[in-house]
């Protein structure tokens, strides 16, 4: 068929049918509806935007239960809701049987454009993909079809590709949406813009005066009810190849040729080909993985890992990761990017460093060099979205000394933010078929790569390094650090 005249960014979302597979869980009620009414408010999608939530159980009142996270004392919301509300049909069926696909291409027989959003287990993504080609819901005769992935995108390299080749066996790339919800934010959607759209940036974007990068992403949740899940997964899998990887692409990628979706993937990707995989040895030296114990977390009490519920008896599983990697490229060699994450740590705290190179100290050769610390760009992703800028200053008096100042941006203090879940953008996204936030097969299984020889060394390792919760993470993962001449920016 001819493809459809493309949406332009800002256009309302055309027609379609939004089949979520496993609507009626946590993820559908905590952030898709609010982002599909968010979307509504916005004029973003309209009355034509039909909802098939396909679930197991009987319909106990599917609309109440996905209202549950909604503010319907805010008049726009209670009018954006009235809208999508009568638009939200329950569909039960079980995942594994053929009569639930049989009957869903009787109904969405005359439904023209379609996306299947798949908010169920990671081992449904493929047989659920076969089952609706089998029945030809993913033939484009009469409109798109899209199908939109969660993570975890496979548990290694091994099952990224074959799920890559199960899921390309019965449908192009351009119809799959890997979707990455760290890169929903603003914050995050901003990196590019901040680089590539001021001139003072970009200048000293590389390693002539770049020293290091860090990467944050650190929680004080622990593993709470999703023991079982959590501990056959664990920090490294659970956030480095996908969120912080995704990062670091938008940090180091090179200036794209435009904001097309194929221009910035390609160059995302290319930055990732030139991320070092590590060798053995330096998957030894150069990862650290830590295990919370006890501890106390802003007043509450929190178990040690290997107590809370559902963790098997004996587990290796970290909670804790870092890791020194480097880009083998014109503009980085020779930067060092060290990227942590870790759950039940000091304070939640996602956020990008960029520590500039030291100031030639010719000029305060009388002054104590450990007063004047090097430039930094903090980029907060959250919780307190925004960009801090420290530099040095003279401070006041007859004697020449120096201080560290800042200048901070918030971006609730320029913008509405509004109460966003982060799912606005990418929803959108996926119904205007805008593939720029979301990752494509080659960069999926390249990020694997990347940490496969991490993952290989710590099946050997044993237990990881214990950290207390409520702490900064791990002695090791300083050391990792203070072996460079270095220091982690505190997370606080």
């Amino acid at each position: 068929m001819a493809r459809p005249a493309k949406i332009a960014p800002g256009d309302p979302a055309p027609p379609a049918t939004l089949v979520i597979f496993g609507g009626a869980g946590d993820l559908s009620r905590r952030l898709l509806t609010p982002a599909l009414v968010n979307l509504t408010r916005d004029g973003l999608i309209g009355d034509d935007l039909d909802i098939l939530v396909v679930s197991r159980g009987p319909d106990e009142g599917i609309q109440d239960q996905l209202a549950e996270h909604l503010d319907l004392g805010d008049k726009a919301t209670k009018a954006a809701w009235a809208t999508r509300r009568k638009r939200i049909v329950y569909f039960q069926g079980e995942f594994d049987d053929p009569a639930t696909y049989s009957g869903l291409a009787d109904r969405l027989k005359d439904a023209g454009n379609i996306a299947f959003y798949l908010a169920t287990a990671a081992s449904y993504f493929g047989p659920v993909s076969e089952a609706l080609a089998k029945v030809g819901l993913l033939r484009e005769t009469d409109g798109f079809r899209r199908v939109v992935v969660e993570k975890p995108f496979g548990h290694d390299l091994k099952t990224a590709r074959a799920l890559n080749k199960t899921l390309l066996g019965v449908m192009e790339e351009s119809q799959i949406f890997r979707i990455d919800h760290f890169l929903g934010k603003e914050t995050v959607q901003n990196i590019m813009v901040a680089r590539f759209g001021n001139a003072f940036l970009e200048a000293v974007w590389n390693n002539r005066y770049i020293d290091h990068v860090q990467i944050t992403a650190a929680e004080t949740v622990d593993v709470g009810t999703r023991g079982a899940f959590y501990d056959a997964t664990g920090a490294l899998r659970d956030m480095v190849p996908n969120h912080l990887f995704q990062i670091l692409a938008m940090v180091g990628m090179e200036p794209p040729n435009s904001f097309g979706a194929e221009a910035i993937r390609n160059e995302k990707a290319k930055l990732l080909d030139a991320v070092r995989i590590p060798t053995a040895g330096e998957a030894k030296r150069d990862a650290v993985r830590g295990r919370y114990t006890g501890g106390t977390i802003a007043g509450t009490k929190v178990t040690p890992y290997l107590k809370a519920a559902d963790i098997a008896k004996g587990s290796h599983t970290e909670t804790y990761a870092a890791l020194k990697l480097m880009i083998d490229s014109w503009r980085w060699a020779g930067v060092p990017f060290y990227l942590r994450t870790g759950k039940a740590m000091a304070a939640r705290d996602t956020e990008i460093v960029i520590q500039f190179k030291p100031i030639a100290l010719a000029m305060f050769r009388n002054a104590d060099i450990s007063k004047i610390p090097p430039n930094k760009l903090i980029i907060q992703i959250q919780p307190n979205e925004g960009i801090d800028l420290h530099f040095n200053a003279k401070k006041p008096g007859p004697v020449v000394d120096t201080g560290q100042v800042m200048m901070d941006f918030r971006y609730k203090d320029a913008f509405d933010l509004g109460h966003r879940t982060g799912y606005e953008t990418l929803l959108y996204d996926v119904l205007i078929g805008d593939q720029a936030l979301f990752q494509r097969a080659d960069m999926v299984e390249r990020g694997w790569a990347i940490v496969q020889p991490i993952l290989r060394q710590w099946a050997k390792d044993g237990d990881p390094e214990d950290y207390k919760a409520g702490s900064q993470g791990p002695a090791g993962a300083d050391a990792l650090m203070e072996r460079d001449g270095r220091e982690w920016h505190p997370v606080d």
